[in-house]
C-alpha cells in the first residue's frame, strides 16, 4: 500500500511548481508526452492486451471491454487531442475583471489553478492521458486512481506523463497513479493536502465519495440521456438521431438510455425504430404503450433510472411536451436531453424547461464531449451546478483571486473622507 500522505504532500509541492510554470512549458509537456505516447505505443499495447485478456477471463461486458482496449485508434485521438489542447489559449492568469475601487487602486480578478487534484475514473485508459493533459494545462496537480480492470494500461500511461513532466523541468509527481480501493480511501482523508475530488460514476459512488470525505466533491455520475420525438419531428431525422444517439458507442455516459415519442408519430415512428434497433442488435424495453404498437420486453419503473452503458433502450409514449419534460426531470440525470422537431417554439420550450448540462434541438446525444466542444479534453461531464457544469475542461479546472493594487492607500483615510470610492470598470488587463 503506497504512503497516501507522501503522495499527497510530493503533489502540493509538485503544484506549486507547475501552478508558475511559463504556458511555453506547459504546452511543451504536452507535446513531449504526445511524442513519447506514440513512441512506447507497442509497449502500452501490450500492456493493454494483458488487462483485456485478464478481462475477458473475468467476463467483463463485452461494451466495458470495448471501453478498456487501448489500440491505434484511440493512441491517435489522444494524441490529437494532447495536439488540440496545446493551441488552446492559456487558462491561467486571465483577467476576468477589472475595477478601479479609487484613484490609484485598482483591484482584479485572475485566474489561477484549483491546486491539487483527486480523480477516480472509469476502466477507459484514454482518460488517463485527457485528465492529466488538462490539469498539466491548468497548472494543477493531479493523483490518478482509474478501474483496477486498467491496472497495467494506466500503470504504462501514467510513465509516460512523468517522463514527459521530468523532461520539461516539471516535477514528475504533478501526475501520481493510485493502484488500490485502499489507495482511494485513504486519499479522502488529505484534506489539507487536496483541494477537490472529482469521481465519474454512479450516483452511489458519487454519493459514497461525499459521504466519506472533507475535500469538497465534484461529482461526474450517471448519464442517462433522452431523446424525445416530437409529434413535428421529420421522420427520417429522428431515426437517424435516435440511431446514432443508442448505437454509435453505447458504453459511454452521451448515449441514450431513454426514447420518448410523442403518441402522434407513434405509429409511424415505432415500427421503422424497431427496425433499426433490432439490426443493431438492440433490445428495446417499452411502455404499455409502445408494446401496442411493436413486439418488445416489458419496460418496468426502474428502466426508467437505469443507465444501461449496453444494448438496451427503454422507450416510453408520452402525450405531450411537458410530459416528456416532466419525465426528464424526474428520471434523468441532468447530463444530456434532445428533442427532435421542426417546431422551434417546441424546441424553445424543451431547451428553457429540462434541467440538464447539455439541451440539444435536432442532434445527437453523443456531440456531449470535451473535445467536440473545443475544449481539447474533459476531465468528465458535470451534472450538478457548482462550480462547473457539463463537458469539464481547462476553465472548470481554475477558479480565482483577487489581486489588488495600489499606491499607498489606507482605510483610515477611506474612513475619514479623504479619499472616496470610485468604482469605475477598467478595461487593462491585470500586469502581474
Amino acid at each position: 500500500m503506497k504512503d497516501l500522505h507522501d503522495m499527497a504532500s510530493r503533489a502540493r509541492g509538485a503544484f506549486y511548481a507547475v501552478s508558475v510554470a511559463s504556458p511555453e512549458i506547459r504546452n511543451q509537456t504536452l507535446s513531449v508526452l504526445a511524442d513519447l505516447l506514440y513512441e512506447r505505443r507497442e509497449r502500452i499495447f501490450e500492456a493493454n492486451a494483458a488487462d483485456v485478456d485478464e478481462a475477458s477471463a473475468q467476463d467483463l461486458a463485452a461494451p466495458l471491454l470495448h471501453r478498456l482496449t487501448f489500440g491505434e485508434n484511440k493512441l491517435n485521438q489522444v494524441i490529437r487531442g494532447l495536439h488540440a489542447l496545446c493551441g488552446l489559449p492559456d487558462p491561467i492568469g486571465r483577467t476576468l475583471s477589472a475595477t478601479e475601487l479609487t484613484e490609484g487602486l485598482n483591484l482584479y480578478r485572475v485566474s489561477c489553478p484549483i491546486g491539487v487534484i483527486g480523480v477516480i475514473f472509469e476502466s477507459r485508459p484514454d482518460a488517463l492521458i485527457q485528465i492529466s493533459s488538462l490539469c498539466v494545462k491548468s497548472g494543477n496537480a493531479v493523483l490518478l486512481k482509474g478501474g483496477r480492470e486498467a491496472l497495467r494500461t494506466n500503470q504504462a500511461l501514467c510513465g509516460c506523463v512523468r517522463d514527459a513532466l521530468e523532461r520539461t523541468g516539471l516535477p514528475a509527481d504533478t501526475a501520481q497513479l493510485l493502484e488500490t480501493r485502499e489507495d482511494v480511501a485513504l486519499m479522502l482523508k488529505e484534506d489539507t493536502l487536496i483541494d477537490l475530488i472529482i469521481p465519474r460514476g454512479s450516483n452511489s459512488f458519487v454519493r459514497y465519495i461525499m459521504d466519506n470525505s472533507r475535500i469538497p466533491v465534484l461529482g461526474h455520475s450517471d448519464g442517462i440521456c433522452h431523446v424525445y420525438i416530437d409529434r413535428e419531428a421529420d421522420l427520417e431525422t429522428a431515426l437517424k438521431i435516435a440511431l446514432d444517439s443508442k448505437t454509435q458507442n453505447v458504453s459511454v455516459c452521451n448515449a441514450m438510455e431513454t426514447l420518448l415519442v410523442h403518441r402522434d408519430i407513434a405509429p409511424s415512428f415505432l415500427p421503422e425504430a424497431e427496425r433499426l434497433f433490432s439490426a443493431a442488435g438492440v433490445e428495446i424495453r417499452g411502455d404499455s404503450g409502445t408494446r401496442e404498437l411493436i413486439s418488445c420486453i416489458p419496460a418496468d419503473e426502474k428502466d426508467w433510472s437505469t443507465e444501461y452503458l449496453d444494448y438496451i433502450v427503454s422507450v416510453r409514449i408520452v402525450s405531450s411536451l411537458q410530459e416528456a419534460v416532466d419525465h426528464i426531470n424526474f428520471y434523468g440525470s441532468h447530463h444530456t436531453d434532445c428533442i427532435v422537431t421542426r417546431n422551434p417554439d417546441t424546441a424553445s420550450g424543451f431547451m428553457n424547461k429540462v434541467d440538464s448540462a447539455g439541451v440539444y434541438w435536432n442532434v445527437s446525444t453523443r456531440f456531449a464531449d470535451g473535445f467536440v466542444y473545443g475544449l481539447g479534453a474533459e476531465v468528465g461531464i458535470a451534472t450538478g451546478k457548482l462550480h462547473a457544469r457539463g463537458p469539464m475542461g481547462l476553465e472548470g479546472l481554475t477558479t480565482y483571486k483577487y489581486k489588488l493594487i495600489g499606491s499607498g492607500q489606507t482605510m483610515k483615510e477611506v474612513k475619514s473622507g479623504l479619499i472616496g470610492y470610485t468604482h469605475k470598470p477598467l478595461r487593462d488587463n491585470c500586469p502581474f
